[in-house]
């Protein structure tokens, strides 16, 4: 409960700071942090209204309001409506009551929906609605304790179903055989959902970062790679591990080498003090000196909790100071069309020493 109370206070103060009076929230990560509600987007729209001073007012579906009073951590003003009425009139009388006239509005440029807009704008004709991405980030980059512990139970399922799943694997099998092997040992480890949909692919087709399993059989020499993770309380892990089966290209061995040195450098290089783009910078010097810097095709890392991917993003460009409690991924990666791919990735906190990785899988070439 204290979690979320400060949460809204340091929310607060964010408005103050930005010369917000509201911040109007969608279901998803956001509201979800602010309020402990797990909320998907529907037919039926909820949206939260937080002032900078007072108690939140809440315009959802009536069938939601016992469920949100029971988790919600603080008291709320409910507005509901029912499938017979429509939300236009909960709408309206939300409006009336948070009275926005010539007042200030962030949302949630990346989130919300047309649908939500246009009844906000509806209620808040001549206020003023701004882009809220540039204050969320802030107030939810830094983990506390308890959110680490959520991510490293999150990493520990996800680590024991992928090694329950590699000792099942042979090949004759497909990469949808494997995945859904994947699947039920994430669930039997006491997984509570997936963070994302599971990549398994192998051979050649390991060579695509972003791609889906596949009636393709595995076979002896092929690379078979994994980038999976799944979710405890909300948080999430996301984890990439590259295997052998049987026997490998000795230039797909040589490349793995040089995509864990890269996972390594980036892990030691990163700190409290040093910068998103000098870690992505640090990874990609060590595989553009062995002469694959063509081949990796995507940056270095990008943040993670209540979402796979949120800031801080580990790209070239992104100056922004690393500081304790930011969690993030590190994957390198080097991806050979027609041949294969290796990505080794890491889930990593910040500490006031350096770099911890919530992630322990082993980062050496295996042989299944």
């Amino acid at each position: 409960m204290h979690q979320y109370k400060r949460r809204l206070e340091r929310l607060s103060e964010q408005l103050k700071l930005y010369d917000l009076d509201y911040l109007a929230l969608v279901p998803g990560a956001n509201l979800s942090y602010f309020t402990g509600l797990t909320m998907r987007l529907s037919e039926r729209p909820t949206v939260a209204f937080f002032p900078v001073d007072g108690r939140p007012t809440i315009v959802m579906p009536g069938l939601e309001v016992p469920h949100a009073r029971e988790v919600l951590p603080y008291s709320a003003d409910f507005f509901p409506y029912t499938d017979e009425e429509g939300h236009e009139a909960a709408f309206l009388r939300a409006g009336a009551d948070l009275e926005f006239s010539g007042k200030t509005l962030g949302v949630e440029y990346l989130n919300m929906r047309i649908l939500e807009l246009r009844r906000i704008e509806q209620i808040a004709s001549d206020c003023r609605i701004q882009a809220a991405e540039f204050l969320l980030p802030e107030l939810r980059m830094v983990k506390d304790e308890t959110e680490l512990a959520h991510m490293r139970e999150a990493a520990r399922i996800t680590e024991a179903a992928l090694q329950a799943t590699i000792e099942q694997v042979k090949p004759g099998q497909t990469e949808l055989k494997v995945q859904n092997i994947l699947h039920v040992e994430m669930l039997r480890a006491g997984a509570e959902g997936m963070s994302f949909d599971s990549i398994v692919v192998c051979g050649p087709r390991t060579a695509s970062p972003h791609t889906s399993a596949s009636e393709r059989v595995l076979q002896r020499g092929d690379l078979l790679l994994f980038d999976c993770g799944v979710k405890h309380r909300g948080y999430v892990a996301d984890i990439t591990r590259t295997f052998a089966v049987e026997e490998l290209d000795p230039e797909l061995v040589g490349i793995y080498d040089v995509v864990k040195r890269a996972n390594a450098t980036a892990r030691q290089f990163a700190g409290p003090e040093s910068r998103a783009e000098e870690v992505d910078r640090a990874a990609r010097q060590i595989i553009e000196r062995a002469g694959y810097g063509q081949y990796f095709i995507h940056r270095t890392g990008h943040g993670l909790g209540l979402e796979v991917h949120e800031p801080p993003y580990i790209v070239d460009g992104n100056d922004m100071v690393l500081r304790p409690g930011m969690t993030f991924t590190i994957e390198p990666g080097i991806y050979l069309s027609g041949k294969g791919g290796i990505r080794i990735e890491d889930d990593v906190v910040i500490t006031d020493e350096g770099c911890e990785s919530l992630t322990t899988f082993s980062r050496d070439l295996m042989c299944l």
